[in-house]
C-alpha cells in the first residue's frame, strides 16, 4: 500500500508549530546571510591589507633600487641624461641560410 501526504512538507499539523517553524527559518537564514555578509567583509578587509603591505613593500623595493641605479651610474661615469653615443656596425651572421 503506498501511502503519500499531500501537506506543505511542514512538520506538524498543528498551525502554531508551523507559524514557530517557519519564523525561525526565517531568523536562520537572516542570521546566515549577516553573518555571510560580515565574514565577508572580514575576508576582504584582510586582502586589501595584505595588498597593500605587499603593494608598500614592492613600491619600496622598487625605490631603492632606483636610488642605488642613479648611485652607481653617477659613479660609473655615464653622460649626463644616461644616453652613451658611439657608433656600431652590423655583423651578418654566417650560419643563417638566405
Amino acid at each position: 500500500m503506498k501511502t503519500s501526504s499531500n501537506h506543505l512538507g511542514l512538520p506538524t499539523g498543528n498551525p502554531i508549530a508551523n507559524f514557530l517553524v517557519i519564523v525561525v527559518g526565517v531568523l536562520a537564514i537572516a542570521a546566515s546571510i549577516v553573518l555571510g555578509f560580515f565574514a565577508f567583509v572580514i575576508v576582504a578587509s584582510i586582502v586589501l591589507i595584505m595588498a597593500s603591505i605587499v603593494g608598500l613593500r614592492v613600491w619600496w623595493l622598487n625605490q631603492r633600487m632606483k636610488r642605488q641605479f642613479r648611485k652607481n651610474r653617477g659613479a660609473g661615469g655615464d653622460a649626463p641624461g644616461g644616453v652613451i653615443e658611439g657608433e656600431y656596425r652590423i655583423v651578418a651572421d654566417k650560419d643563417k641560410d638566405e
